[in-house]
């Protein structure tokens, strides 16, 4: 097997167990000061303001993503088959042979750790990718094709080391969908650093950062993704690639594309070897259980000599400082300050405008709910829409949209002058950011709406809901802006720290071993110069990016609120809702879960997978199905029928006239915040414009109509030349259009509250036009007086255009009122028509 001979022909490439061994002493070395700091800033507190809204401990719990069925292309026998995906809560792939292999609880056929990969959408991408792998390699490009997709709708997880994967898809909705579910598996599983471990992770980023220095790799890191032995692996391909390069590729043989392909698969070899190595190494090796073997002995030190640890080290600072600060302000002056500005413009504006997106879109899913509970409101309702909620920020279809406006994010013309390798480190920061905030919010507003739904009755569902959500909100626009102020600060000091260290370390490195006397040997384990010297470096050039940050602030950019406005208690029994269990919605309120039946009833774990809840429905639907021509495969579902995007097709189909939500629409209006006006203007805009050319075009028809059947009655007037009475009540039958039009009129603008709102009525004539010089008529009136007056049939009402859907409703209560109003009002109607035709005789 050629992979089998080119590892033969690469025994001179270094093991791992060197480089291991120079990254565990730096590991070592930062272990202690990284406990130092830990100790110190739980002692000393590090203040700052508090977040308002509630975190979720577990937010997946008994939740797996996403699954569904497609194309997979299978290397070993150059063939396309049908797969089923199943994500779980891990956001690692499981891939089946079909979906009853899952259902049965059998192994996968394989699990893709997405860590390290890019997701791409085409083959034009995927072979520029393969080109550069490459580099300065000739040979001659083959005729065939390197990959054939069965579809033209491909997706290929990419990564510069280990085995890339292809899949295929029937349509591009489907791809699109996939493609959301794929970027937000590769965006959880590149952040592998838990946060909470305040003393294992710093050491680990430190250790790193220190160890790619010393080899001359300054600035950001996009392969710092991953659990710490893929972050590893990826460091020692980084560093032995080069030389694996120079040894392996005069090796191979073939064309370009056969090339291309060996090359993978002797990157793939190495990459799963080290990875196996390093994850030993790691977990149960010298790193990790050395160290905390060391631990206790560490801290005991630490707690009796805190003092005079922290006196030493100032002391050692400020000799330190003295050497720096000159050096590094001038660097400072004229290379840092004059770009901290336009960077800081580069990160806020994408940023800003995804958490907007992400506040819009927990808007808009509150506000649909509100509409579906006043139609049809009670607590089993309710449960459905809080079970789909409550998953909102790791619903990937839905949030895409908030991705996408921070995917904008670009520094170009300052990657090359800072060493930023690419800007998707702050992109996936960023991204990560605001699912954590969709998240706060949507777990802030169940426990506030939970509370409050305790004795309420269903009518008070409405306006709980829309108390809970102005308070929700509230507390998200504080929690946003200190996000981003800190996220802002912390990404200005990845870009200009490595820049000012690779400047200043070849004239102060030197010197810097002098300063290590300084200190006690009991100490040397928690102080060292090489920290010292960054932090100098970091003090210096944080005063200006503070101060740019400040005044963005202060000038209310991007809805950043200033640093004097903290809002500590503020809300004391809300963090009390924090610590009660998990609310299941569906069980609470939807009449518990249903019963395991069949040949599974036994099974505990056919149970578990049974109650595990999907995220994200399913893409495919059983029944349909599309085959590979002439391949011998599993038959994969068509997208005929998205459960997902049914809902919205009808919520943007035109409602029939007379229905419930029409009825209620105007309602709504009134309960709905008013800090949500801007959506619903964006949401109605078209329909309203439309609504309101056809209403306008209506209504002159209708008085077009009216003058003409006025102009007939008058005509026939003059050429009767007799007094009958006969003739006389059939002209005062034409007249009562008027007065019934009055009553008409009474009747509808006494509540016409409701009617304001309506697209029909959006734009109106002016008082003084020639149709309302004696009164106010609306459309619906004018309609009416074109009924009573004209012969016209009952087709012409129907296709006019111009009733809105909201007064048919009324249309009952409207008639009764009316026939009153003409029982009443018949003797002075008849006397009027009387006079006014002798009058016109």
């Amino acid at each position: 097997h050629p992979t089998k001979r080119l590892l033969h022909t690469s025994e001179s490439i270094p093991r791992t167990g060197e480089l291991m061994g120079e990254f565990g002493r730096l590991y070592e070395q930062q272990y202690a000061v990284a406990l130092f700091n830990k100790m110190r800033y739980d002692i000393e507190g590090g203040g700052g303001p508090q977040n308002q809204l509630l975190h979720r401990k577990v937010p997946l719990k008994n939740k797996s993503i996403f699954s569904g069925a497609l194309f997979q292309y299978l290397e070993e026998n150059k063939k396309w088959r049908n797969r089923f995906l199943f994500i779980p809560d891990s956001y690692n792939i499981n891939y089946y042979e079909n979906k009853q292999a899952h259902d049965r609880g059998l192994h996968p056929k394989g699990t893709i750790n997405c860590a390290g990969y890019r997701v791409l959408t085409s083959m034009e991408e995927y072979l520029e990718l393969l080109n550069t792998s490459l580099p300065g390699v000739k040979a001659k490009v083959g005729s065939s094709p390197f990959l054939k997709c069965a579809t033209q709708f491909p997706l290929i997880l990419w990564h510069p080391y280990a085995r890339h994967y292809y899949f295929c898809m029937v349509t591009e909705k489907e791809q699109q969908k996939w493609n959301a579910v794929f970027q937000d598996c590769v965006r959880h599983t590149n952040n592998g650093l838990p946060e909470e471990c305040k003393v294992q992770t710093p050491t680990f980023t430190d250790a790193v950062r220190l160890y790619r220095q010393t080899h001359g790799h300054y600035g950001t890191w996009d392969m710092m993704c991953g659990m710490p032995p893929q972050i590893l692996a990826n460091l020692v391909m980084e560093t032995l690639l080069p030389e694996m390069r120079d040894l392996i590729t005069p090796k191979l043989k073939g064309k370009m594309h056969e090339r291309q392909r060996n090359w993978m698969l002797v990157l793939h070899t190495f990459y799963m070897c080290y990875n196996f190595k390093t994850t030993r190494m790691y977990y149960s090796g010298f790193l990790v259980q050395s160290c905390e073997a060391g631990r206790p002995p560490l801290e005991t030190t630490i707690r009796t000599d805190m003092d005079q640890i922290i006196t030493s080290k100032e002391h050692v600072c400020s000799k330190i400082r003295a050497l720096v600060l000159p050096k590094a302000e001038k660097l400072l002056k004229v290379s840092i300050q004059p770009y901290i500005s336009s960077i800081l413009d580069a990160l806020m504006e994408p940023t800003s405008r995804g958490f907007f997106e992400v506040r819009d879109l927990f808007f808009r899913e509150l506000v649909d709910m509100s509409k579906n509970l006043l139609n049809d409101g009670n607590k089993e309702k309710l449960g459905e829409h809080m079970e789909k909620i409550s998953m909102l920020a790791f619903h990937p279809v839905k949030m895409q949209s908030c991705y996408e406006k921070v995917e904008t994010l670009s520094l170009e013309g300052l990657q090359q002058r800072f060493d930023v390798s690419s800007p998707s480190v702050f992109v996936q920061r960023a991204q990560i950011l605001m699912r954590e905030q969709m998240d706060d919010a949507v777990y802030t507003f169940e426990q506030l709406l939970h509370q409050s739904l305790e004795g309420q009755e269903g009518e008070d569902l409405c306006k709980t809901t829309q108390r809970c959500q102005d308070r929700v909100i509230k507390k998200f626009d504080y929690d946003s802006s200190t996000v981003r102020k800190k996220f802002f600060r912390e990404a200005l000091l990845q870009i200009f720290i490595p820049y000012m260290l690779k400047q200043l370390s070849p004239s102060c490195s030197a010197e810097l071993p002098r300063f290590q006397e300084l200190i006690f040997e009991d100490f040397s384990r928690f102080i060292l110069v090489e920290n010292i010297f960054e932090e100098v470096v970091l003090h210096t050039v944080m005063k200006d990016i503070m101060m740019a940050v400040k005044e963005a602030a202060v000038q209310r950019r991007h809805n950043l609120y200033r640093d004097s406005i903290v809002l500590t208690n503020s809300d004391p029994n809300l963090h009390l809702l924090g610590e009660n269990p998990p609310i299941d919605w569906a069980e609470e309120y939807g009449g518990g879960q249903e019963e395991v039946d069949g040949e599974n009833a036994g099974d505990p774990e056919a149970q578990k997978r049974r109650r595990m809840k999907q995220v994200v429905s399913m893409i495919q639907i059983e029944g349909n199905a599309s085959v590979l021509p002439n391949e011998s495969c599993l038959e994969v579902p068509t997208v005929d029928n998205i459960p997902e995007e049914e809902a919205e097709v009808r919520s943007e189909k035109q409602v029939p006239n007379g229905t419930k939500k029409d009825v209620n629409k105007n309602a709504i209006d009134e309960i709905l915040p008013t800090n949500g006006s801007a959506i619903k203007e964006e949401e109605s805009t078209a329909e309203k414009s439309l609504q309101g050319t056809e209403s306008k075009s209506a209504i002159d028809c209708a008085i077009q109509e009216i003058e003409n059947a006025v102009q007939e009655e008058e005509h026939e007037l003059r050429t009767q030349k007799t007094a009958e009475s006969s003739s006389l009540k059939e002209e005062t039958a034409a007249e009562e259009v008027k007065p019934t039009s009055n009553c008409e009129e009474e009747a509808r603008l006494n509540p016409a509250d409701t009617n304001k709102d309506s697209p029909s009525s959006t734009e109106e004539e002016p008082l003084d036009s020639p149709v309302r010089e004696g009164e106010a008529v609306t459309p619906s009136d004018q309609q009416e007086n074109h009924i009573t007056a004209s012969t016209h049939d009952s087709s012409q009402h129907d296709d006019s255009g111009f009733q809105s859907p909201t007064n048919e409703a009324a249309e009952e209560e409207h008639q009764a009122g009316k026939e009153e109003c003409n029982d009443s009002e018949t003797g002075e109607d008849i006397g009027k028509g009387e006079s006014a035709h002798m009058d016109h005789q």
